[in-house]
């Protein structure tokens, strides 16, 4: 399966009701477990996850610099 760009797989296990999964964002490949009954929480619950760990690299990398606007403290 896909989300934003990310590959990653849910299956079942051997334990009813508990599901692994994982997904590889660059180098680094993230495993783990969740319970649930329900198939489409546990894909729910890796999107979630997906979308914590995007979100930390964006604020671990910063915001691109914008060009061409104005800078704060600067007159008009």
């Amino acid at each position: 399966m896909n989300h934003r760009g990310v590959e990653f797989t849910v299956a079942k296990t051997a334990i009813p009701g508990i599901w692994q999964w994982q997904f590889r964002i660059g180098e680094e490949t993230k495993t783990g477990k969740t319970e649930t009954k329900i198939d489409l929480l546990a894909i729910r619950r890796v999107q979630l996850r997906i979308d914590r760990e995007l979100k930390a690299i964006g604020q671990r990398t910063g915001p691109e610099p914008e060009s061409g606007g104005m800078v704060a403290g600067e007159n008009a």
